[in-house]
């Protein structure tokens, strides 16, 4: 139809019973808002009827959701460059590239989701991961970013995305990796080391895209020449990714889809938070007494709060011991935070003399046994208040052989050599002591970042 033709109907819509409305040359750019319908007026050079229904409505056709690609299971943040690094013409040519790796990915609702943080003089979360679920959606919504500027202060954006972006709330998803992709052009203009560890303590995989990376006459420029292999998930050259430049992008896209969807390789999805099982045992001999023991469950709760109890991630479990033992709950029975702290609170005094030894290898045999070939480290916190009646050395040793990290952490009249004997190396770092079972509570903290230590160490 001509657009004389077009004109013609349009001033006798009147006498067709339709009301029409201006056509758009199919090239045009339609404007897209967050959460409308207006994501069906796709201009991909069709013709779209314009002709509305004669009750002057037009029928709402619902985006399909699709379930995406199930293989490749990630929550992903984009995080691009928006500083005047970049430039308003290479910041639309990155936002062209992040698109084409979007919908390879395969987005759906049980594939990948990804959102898009934009670094800049100050980090902005443009969208979440809960945000969009479709290809479309993130299309248009990545289309829409607007130009920053100011300095690339990546460091700060990468803190800033390891710490809000993946929550619960704002759509992430549990058991899920994450992933934080940093597109780079040039070099940052603040420090990655600290961002790239408080990114690996938080379980997120951090890969590097630079694109233009500094000539030989501008190093003297970049604050850190290292800077990539201090804010990747590893150093391996898995995590980083280099392009020369944005234009011809289109062959890049591919290879490193490839590598977002490796989970085998997403080796930061593991933290001491989600990874490691603890087993606490704990004296019930007659010195502690009913009220100090239940300091003791507080304290026990205190540090199984900070860590991820899942089927799939981290595992508690409690022996009580006198001279006998007896198992309050294993690694397997409760697999929530909330049945744990429960189990905990109602643990019963038992009362009774002190043979922490015969205690430390009934836990090996029966608590950490089941378990020794699983993929969680193991540690052990042991809780004592006294001498022990029997050896404890010669235990501390074997489970320690077993995979088993020993923390030990003595009260009142615990003997310091008992505590160093039963405790892993260094001894000083994993020995504890108070006078007062009240001083239980600040230890809380330095227990907790024992392990961390000690899982982190365990991965180099």
């Amino acid at each position: 139809m001509s657009f004389a033709q077009q004109t013609v109907l349009c001033g006798n819509s009147t006498s067709l019973g339709m009301e029409f409305m201006p056509l758009f040359p199919v090239s045009v750019e339609l404007p897209y808002t967050a959460g409308t319908n207006n994501l069906v007026l796709e201009a991909v050079g069709r013709s779209v009827s314009t002709a509305r229904p004669a009750t002057g409505k037009r029928p709402k056709k619902p985006l399909e959701k699709k379930a995406g690609n199930k293989d490749c299971k990630a929550d992903i943040a984009f995080l691009i460059d928006g500083s005047y690094n970049i430039g308003q013409r290479r910041f639309n040519l990155q936002k062209n590239f992040v698109g084409k790796v979007a919908v390879m990915l395969g987005i759906g609702t049980e594939g990948p989701h990804v959102g898009v943080v934009q670094a800049s003089e100050h980090p902005k979360i443009e969208f979440y991961l809960k945000n969009f679920t479709a290809a479309k959606e993130v299309l248009f919504a990545i289309k829409e970013l607007g130009f920053r500027g100011g300095n690339s202060n990546t460091g700060k954006a990468l803190k800033h995305a390891a710490q809000k972006f993946f929550s619960m709330e704002n759509g992430a998803r549990k058991g899920i990796p994450k992933i934080i992709v940093v597109f780079l052009d040039g070099w940052p203009s603040d420090d990655l080391e600290e961002a790239g560890i408080v990114a690996r303590e938080f379980g997120v995989n951090v890969f590097i895209v630079s694109v233009a990376k500094p000539t030989t006459e501008e190093l003297g420029m970049v604050q850190d020449i290292g800077f990539i292999d201090k804010a990747v998930c590893r150093n391996n050259g898995f995590f980083s990714y280099q392009m020369p430049s944005w234009f011809g992008t289109t062959k890049y896209v591919k290879p490193l889809v490839q590598k977002l969807c490796s989970h085998e390789q997403m080796l930061c999805s593991k933290t001491c938070y989600n990874s490691v099982n603890i087993g606490f045992l704990i004296d019930g001999s007659s010195s502690v007494g009913e009220s100090n023991f239940r300091l003791m469950l507080e304290f026990i709760s205190n540090v199984a709060k900070a860590f991820e109890i899942s089927d799939i991630g981290s595992k508690i479990a409690t022996v009580q011991f006198t001279y006998d033992q007896r198992t309050e709950f294993s690694f397997t029975d409760y697999t929530t935070k909330e049945k744990v702290l429960s189990a905990i609170r109602n643990i019963r005094y038992m009362s009774g003399g002190t043979a922490t030894g015969d205690a430390i290898s009934f836990t090996t045999r029966n608590v950490f046994g089941p378990v020794k070939d699983g993929a969680n480290k193991n540690f052990l916190v042991i809780l004592t208040d006294g001498q022990s009646y029997d050896d404890v050395r010669g235990p501390a040793v074997a489970a320690q052989k077993a995979g088993i990290t020993v923390f030990s952490v003595g009260v009142a009249w615990a003997p310091l050599d008992d505590l160093k004997d039963m405790a892993s190396e260094p001894r000083e770092s994993h020995t504890f002591f108070t006078r007062e079972f009240t001083g239980l509570e600040q230890m809380v903290p330095d227990v907790i970042r024992g392990i961390c230590k000690d899982f982190l160490d365990s991965k180099q």
